[in-house]
Order: C-alpha cells, then sequence, then structure tokens
C-alpha cells in the first residue's frame, strides 16, 4: 500500500529533451503562429484571465514561498500598481562611461569614426582601436584624434592581436566591435567575464532576390554598384549572392555583363574604379571559394586574377551547389554567385533556412511579394529595388540579428546604444496612503484593491467600510 501512494517519478530532463523542446518551439516560430496580431492579443488576454481566476492561488503560493503578507502579494505581484500619483516622472539620459571601439579595416575611416562620435555625443570616455590590416588609415586617426581631440577622454590604441587581447582583459562599461563572427565570439566572450554590454556589426551573406518585373537595367547597374562598387565586395553589407528563377537568369545576367563592361571596361583588372582586395590572405581566401572543384566550371563572366596587384575581376557564377564552399561563408570579396529557383516564393525558404544576414534585398514591382518578403524574411535591415543605401538613412536603426550582429546605431540610435536611460520618480510628502502600511487589514486591502481597480464606487465602499 504505501508503494502505491507515492507519486510517480517525474521524467528527467535532459539535453535530448532540451533539443526536442528547442527543436518544437523552432516549427511553431518558424510556421508564423506567433507572428500574428490576433495570436499576440490572445496570449496577453489569456495571461491577465490567468492573474484574475487564480488570483487566491497566486497569493496562497508567494504565501507558502515567501510568507508574503497578502496585501503585498496583491499589490506587488497580482497587480500592477498605477497609483504612485502624486508623482512625476522623467527618463534622464546618462553615459555608460568608458567605452572600447575596435573597427574594421575595410571602411577604416568611417567604421571607427561613426561609433565614437555616438559614443562622444552620449558623454563617454572612448578608446578607438583601428584595424591594423589598413595601417595608414590606423597611423592617421592615431595622429589626427591626438591632435584634435580632449586626450584626457579620446585616446587611440593601433596595433594587432597582442595590442586588442590587452584592451579585452580590462573591465569596459561598452565595447563595440565591427568585424568577423569569430572575432565576434572572441570579444562576447572577454566582455562576458565583467558583464559588460556589446554591440558587436557582424555580417553574413547578404542575399538579392530578382523579380521578372522590373526594370532590367536600373536593377543590374544597381546590383552591380551594391557589390563590386562597394570595395569590390568587400563590405558587410554587399551583395553575397542573388536568387531568381531559372527562367529569368540568363537575361539578368546578360544585363550585368553589360553594365559591368561600361563601368570597368573589358580589362577590369586595369580599372582604377575597382579596389583591390586588401591583403594577400583574404586574396588567397577568396580564390580559394573560385578554385573549389564544386564551382570552378560555373563561371559565366570574369575570374581573372592579377595575384601580383592583389586585383580580382567582377565574377558571376550560376548554379553553384548548395554544398560548395562559395556557399556556406560570407563571400565577403568580388563573387557573385547566382541561385535559381522554380518559382521565386522558394527563396524565403532559401534565406530563412540559413544564418539571418545583415541585410536582404529584393527588386520587384509585385506589391504582394514585397508584402511576404518584409512579413517573411528576417535580416539586419531589408531593402526593395536598391542594394545598401538603406545604411544611408539616419532615421533608420542599423545593426544585425541572430548571427549577424548584436545592437545598433546611426542617427539617434548611435546615440541610445551607449546611454543608460535612468528611470526617475519625483514624489512630494503629500498624498502618503495609509493603507499601504502595515498592520494589513482587510479594509486596507479592499481599499488597495477598488483603487488599483479603478472603481470609484469601491473605493467609497471601502473607505466607509462596508
Amino acid at each position: 500500500m504505501a508503494s502505491e501512494d507515492k507519486k510517480p517519478k517525474a521524467a528527467c530532463f535532459d539535453g535530448e529533451a532540451a533539443r526536442s523542446l528547442v527543436k518544437e518551439l523552432r516549427e511553431t516560430f518558424d510556421a508564423g503562429k506567433t507572428k500574428s496580431y490576433e495570436w499576440r492579443v490572445s496570449q496577453l488576454k489569456s495571461l491577465l484571465k490567468l492573474t484574475k481566476d487564480h488570483e487566491d492561488d497566486i497569493i496562497d503560493a508567494l504565501r507558502s514561498d515567501l510568507s508574503k503578507p497578502v496585501l503585498e502579494a496583491f499589490v506587488s505581484e497580482v497587480k500592477t500598481s498605477i497609483t504612485t500619483f502624486p508623482s512625476s516622472a522623467e527618463i534622464v539620459p546618462e553615459p555608460l562611461g568608458i567605452v572600447l571601439v575596435i573597427s574594421a579595416w575595410n571602411y577604416p575611416f568611417l567604421l571607427s569614426l561613426d561609433p565614437v562620435i555616438g559614443a562622444i555625443a552620449a558623454g563617454n570616455a572612448v578608446v578607438l582601436k583601428p584595424s591594423e590590416i589598413a595601417p595608414a588609415t590606423s597611423s592617421l586617426l592615431a595622429k589626427l584624434l591626438g591632435e584634435y581631440m580632449d586626450s584626457s577622454a579620446v585616446k587611440v590604441i593601433e596595433g594587432a592581436v597582442p595590442e586588442t587581447s590587452a584592451l579585452l582583459e580590462q573591465k569596459w562599461d561598452k565595447i563595440f566591435y565591427t568585424g568577423n563572427g569569430k572575432v565576434g565570439s572572441i570579444v562576447l566572450a572577454a566582455a562576458a567575464k565583467h558583464l559588460t554590454p556589446v554591440s558587436l556589426e557582424l555580417g553574413g551573406k547578404c542575399p538579392v532576390i530578382v523579380d521578372s518585373n522590373i526594370n532590367l537595367i536600373t536593377t543590374a547597374r544597381r546590383i552591380i554598384a551594391g557589390k563590386w562598387g562597394m570595395n569590390n565586395g568587400q563590405a558587410c553589407i554587399s551583395a553575397d549572392h542573388i536568387i531568381t528563377t531559372k527562367d529569368f537568369a540568363p537575361k539578368l545576367i546578360d544585363a550585368l555583363k553589360v553594365e559591368l563592361v561600361k563601368f570597368y571596361g573589358n580589362d577590369p583588372l586595369a580599372s582604377e574604379d575597382l579596389s583591390r582586395i586588401v591583403s594577400s590572405n583574404h586574396f588567397a581566401r577568396v580564390t580559394k571559394l573560385l578554385d573549389d572543384d564544386k564551382v570552378s566550371g560555373k563561371i559565366v563572366h570574369g575570374g581573372q586574377k592579377d595575384q601580383s596587384n592583389l586585383k580580382i575581376a567582377p565574377t558571376i557564377l550560376l548554379d553553384v551547389p548548395e554544398d560548395s564552399l562559395i556557399m556556406n561563408e560570407e563571400i565577403f570579396g568580388p563573387l557573385l554567385p547566382i541561385v535559381t529557383v522554380d518559382n521565386l516564393e522558394d527563396s524565403f525558404n532559401i534565406i530563412n533556412s540559413g544564418e539571418k544576414p545583415l541585410a536582404a534585398y529584393l527588386f520587384t514591382n509585385n506589391k504582394k511579394l514585397k508584402e511576404a518578403f518584409v512579413r517573411n524574411v528576417s535580416a539586419g535591415g531589408l531593402l526593395i529595388n536598391d542594394v545598401a543605401l538603406h545604411i544611408t538613412n539616419p532615421y533608420l536603426p542599423f545593426g544585425g540579428v541572430g548571427e549577424s550582429g548584436i545592437g545598433s546605431y546611426h542617427g539617434r540610435f548611435s546615440f541610445d546604444t551607449f546611454t543608460h536611460k535612468k528611470a526617475v520618480l519625483y514624489r512630494s510628502f503629500t498624498g502618503d496612503a495609509s493603507a499601504r502600511y502595515p498592520p494589513y487589514t482587510l479594509g486596507k486591502l479592499r481599499l488597495l484593491k477598488a483603487l488599483l481597480s479603478g472603481n470609484i464606487l469601491g473605493i467609497i465602499r471601502a473607505l466607509l467600510g462596508w
């Protein structure tokens, strides 16, 4: 009999159970269930109903766990207090303190000063660590900031890995890093030791979806400007690859070829309007992507290389395999694969099956497709009928999501990134309600319930002791 009274042992929650749980939640989220307005409202109403229907149960549980008095439990946990009257409130922005900015090599001046401006505007002291891969700009920044800025509050530290590692060992009030995910993980781990907040401006494979009902020439020119016109593809928001239909791909390729010749001539390696690859290491990395056996036969335009001058011509590839190197890492160079699909809507699933990009682009005149793109594609930012221009709008935040980054900046958002919003409530010594103080009585509980619910009749009844 004794064994029958025992409760069944709860199932062990192990790694497999945790994986199953996350998988189920991911499937629910990916199906779009939680995105609808109706779902959100219904769930919030259910939470409200839960607290109303089980107010006594909640108070009993709090009493059991904490010996929390009934009145205190009701005011602090069952009902949200809105009765700070009479009072006034404000949000006071205050600087975080000392900030470390680690910038990138591809836009070494812009990506150094842009976050520094936000940090200074918010009232912080700043240390800038420019990229050693752009040594001329790094040296110039150190020289000019030393001459023009208050060196007691704004400093520049040049160097490579040892210097950066030494900086990351220190306690900062904020770290702002621009670069790749591998180093981003190192920065995040170093910040975690001191519980330091971070902003990580990373990257990803930014896709360009191209519909057939477009202005073909304008589309081709804007894709070129957003790929090879951006540091020869060495930009975190440049076009990484194109997704279009099998039927339309040949027309798009022909248009890109024509416009590329107009922009860079028949010998693009000799063009003064095309940036070189930043270093021999990066040249070897991009060359490895191009020399992969799975894609070497997929080149439909370009492919020329000049190792001595670190130049690679604008290169277009068609129908590269999903398991090729070029489709499984950020290209960050002048190679542009084109992936074809039967239906353009399939492109959303392709994008969402991978890591979330820093930006995603769509060229179309189809209103429904635009709406579906905005609704279904998750990226740091979206742009329709152009590439990269969204970062020039100071009223839009720029930053990643998921693997493409943490936090955002530009314009007012830069100020916010380096600011703590301090909540301040002011009260006078008048309007002090005795009902909030012990000893707690049933009459006080009735009065507070009436006040919190806004029930005028209930307030009168409670004051009269009814």
